[in-house]
């Protein structure tokens, strides 16, 4: 539920790290408890001096003066060794923690963004699901890391040192402690009133990231078109924004420690005053008296650093309601129940009255239906927008139809395990996507345990290998960010390759060749006839040359199947594709020049 506190949402995730969370805050427990105790050990040390042999220590037998500092000395060392070795040990549990926490969250979100459909990203940017992915997840493991130690070991010094207060001096220890519950009202009542300021400064961040990844992309876009200037006063624009989200909330979590501090002052007036003459009446232990005045501000001091926490808590806890409301989003497409292996898949595709619109309502197809035997080879043709790469996205299970069916091998695809469905699915697609690496990482990425050898099959099938062992470092050499070292031609062939690798039932050219000289497009297409062989192959094209051999071509237009067959017959007739064959080998144009 979106509506529940971030801290309690939190809490159920890492529930798994309870035991952790129980010992770091006993770790830190002790370690405040070891931190309080060396002003005991100066009023002890004021009380061996003004009480001599009536000191405190002269009730455990040690009586020597000598002897009384050098014990105490050993308790000092004692108590010192603790505190260091408890500080240790519970910033050990916290950091760990923090890091463990972060890893968790950061790879459940990935992976939950990966599952998610891709109608989603449709409706959000880059940058803001980056912001959410790093930003968040870093401010989260922030508070864990510092905050939340924080917060234990104020709570332990406000218990410690009140019930230690109400023990040895009940007269004044009211004095010390009425200032903390005053402290903690104005602390939540700033925590409140942050809210609001700090989910606003985690928006604003995932839109800045949002420019910034935008930009970044598009640099060619922006140096091509002399925009710079302009892109540079958006990003101010941008910036200026989180700035000012920033500063809304400074302005207020500024003030919180130069408050509590005027609040602070008047409890440590109060004991030094009212205190004092109690000691200069006797009615007090000097020792005694000196150990009031510093927990005093051992007390109350601490308190000042709440500002800082709730910073950091107010922080984290915007953080982590975006990171738990993108956990929560739910995934429209889910796997099918069906396993369908991919020994036994044949690659039969049946598109049965299949309709299609996207979330803005826009009807993509609309009764739709066709048949690819298996093993054939099928080419998709139309002119822009005729619905021909939603056909491609429909059987990969990227959107779920609308109405109708999609059918492998007589299975509804949404009956099937997507694993299933898409490993028996290899796609080239016309937007050619190469991760940052080497030529043979981004081909074996088809197959990962395929060897050197079947990498080389897949590339001179690809006609890739002659121009990659003419690169500097052969299959060794770095593509560079989307492959952005590499040409157009160049990367489409090593997409092609990699599906060649994968070796699927089904096989995917969605404007495979678009990129590629008519030279290089003539060799793919030889290797291509080779590949088809045994397997369903679909081609979406525009150059029609390129789907001449199909054994049957599917003619879109405006998301209706208008004609349908091989291209003798539909260059026979006088319709859509005649048409366009006519446009494309030139025929209309020497008719008018005739």
């Amino acid at each position: 539920m979106q509506d529940r506190h971030p801290l309690l949402r939190l809490l159920d995730y890492s529930s798994r790290y309870r035991r952790q969370v129980v010992l770091g805050t006993v770790f830190s427990v002790l370690n405040k408890l070891f931190d309080l105790a060396p002003p005991a050990l100066i009023g002890g040390a004021v009380d061996i001096v003004t009480r001599r042999e009536e000191a405190f220590l002269s009730a455990f037998g040690v009586t020597e003066l000598s002897a009384q500092l050098w014990v105490l000395a050993g308790i000092t060392l004692f108590i010192w060794i603790c505190e260091s070795v408890f500080e240790y040990i519970h910033k050990l549990y916290w950091r760990n923690l923090a890091q463990n926490i972060e890893h968790d969250l950061r790879l459940d979100a990935y992976a939950h963004v990966q599952d998610l459909e891709m109608a989603y990203f449709e409706d959000q940017s880059t940058g803001g699901l980056m912001a959410i992915l790093n930003d968040d997840v870093n401010q989260l493991e922030r508070f864990l890391d510092v905050g939340a130690n924080e917060l234990i070991q104020v709570t332990a010094t406000v218990v410690l040192i009140s019930a230690g207060f109400m023990l040895v001096a009940p007269s004044v220890a009211w004095m010390a402690l009425l200032p903390v519950p005053i402290i903690i009202y104005g602390s939540v009542w700033f925590q409140g009133k942050l809210t609001p300021r700090y989910a606003n400064v985690r928006e604003r961040v995932g839109f800045l990231n949002h420019q910034l990844a935008n930009n970044l992309s598009g640099i060619a876009t922006i140096k091509s078109f002399t925009n710079e200037q302009r892109e540079t006063e958006r990003i101010r624009h941008e910036s200026d924004n989180y700035r000012q989200a920033n500063r809304y909330a400074i302005v207020l979590s500024a003030a919180f420690v130069p408050l509590i501090r005027m609040v602070i002052v008047g409890g440590f007036i109060a004991i030094m005053v009212f205190g004092g003459q109690l000691a200069l009446s006797g009615a007090l232990n000097i020792g005694l008296y000196s150990v009031l005045i510093f927990m005093t501000q051992r007390l109350l001091w601490p308190l000042t650093r709440l500002g800082e926490t709730f910073d950091l808590y107010q922080r984290a806890m915007a953080s982590t309601n975006r990171i738990m409301n993108l956990l929560k989003t739910e995934a429209q497409i889910v796997d099918g129940a069906q396993s369908l292996p991919r020994a036994d898949v044949k690659g039969h595709i049946q598109f049965d009255d299949v309709r299609f619109a996207y979330s803005n309502g826009f009807n993509v197809l609309k009764s739709l239906s066709l048949e690819i035997p298996a093993g054939n080879t099928a080419a998709i043709v139309g002119a822009t927008g005729a619905g021909k790469s939603t056909v491609i996205k429909l059987l990969l299970r990227l959107y779920d139809v609308t109405g109708g069916a999609v059918r492998l091998d007589g299975h509804d695809v949404r009956d099937l395990q997507l694993h299933d469905l898409r490993g028996a699915i290899g796609l080239v697609s016309q937007d050619v996507f190469l991760f940052h690496g080497t030529v043979l990482e981004n081909i074996l990425y088809g197959r990962p345990d395929a060897t050197e050898q079947e990498v080389i099959a897949a590339a001179k099938i690809a006609e890739a290998h002659d121009f990659i062992t003419s690169l500097p470092q052969g299959y060794a050499t770095i593509v560079g960010e989307r492959g952005q070292k590499l040409s157009g031609g160049q990367r489409q062939r090593i997409s092609i390759a990699r599906a060649v690798l994968k070796n699927p039932p089904v096989l995917i050219l969605d404007e495979a060749t678009s990129a590629v000289d008519n030279e290089t497009e003539a060799a793919i297409q030889r290797s291509m006839e080779k590949l088809a062989v045994g397997r369903t192959t679909i081609i979406i094209a525009h150059r029609l040359s390129t789907v001449r051999a199909a054994d049957q071509i599917f003619v879109l237009s405006e998301g209706e199947l208008h004609e349908h067959g091989t291209h003798a017959e539909l260059a026979a007739q006088d319709g859509i594709y005649a048409a366009l064959w006519r446009v494309q080998t030139g025929e209309k144009l020497k008719a008018a020049g005739d």
